[in-house]
């Protein structure tokens, strides 16, 4: 993935988590992570519409129980990265950019 292109996601608590930039139909390898379905407002600027974690980006994406929401938000791209095996640090990255962000398909 050396030339996706990348985004920083701030969370309400300050820190800055790197994401990367693919399209909807990416097909991920068997890992834990974070990610954001996410709607690009004008070039290079995202509105997160769903934000998740889990621990196995393959198993969870391609039939997220979110996909109807996020495509009537009009989501365009997911935002995701490789995380930690543990659930705790991938549930807090979750919960600080959920607090920030407010995504409409997090209610």
């Amino acid at each position: 993935m050396a030339d996706t292109p990348t985004i920083y996601w701030q969370g309400l608590s300050g820190k800055k988590y790197l994401y990367y930039i693919l399209p909807l139909d990416f097909c991920f390898a068997d890992e834990p992570g974070n990610y954001i379905f996410a709607k690009e407002t004008k070039p290079n600027t995202y509105s997160p519409i769903y934000i998740g974690e889990t621990g196995s980006l393959s198993d969870r994406i391609p039939n997220h129980e979110q996909w109807p929401c996020a495509k009537r938000h009009g989501a365009t791209h997911i935002h995701a990265h490789k995380s930690s095996d543990s659930d705790d640090i991938r549930r807090a990255e979750e919960a600080d950019l959920i607090a920030r962000w407010e995504p409409p398909c997090n209610d």
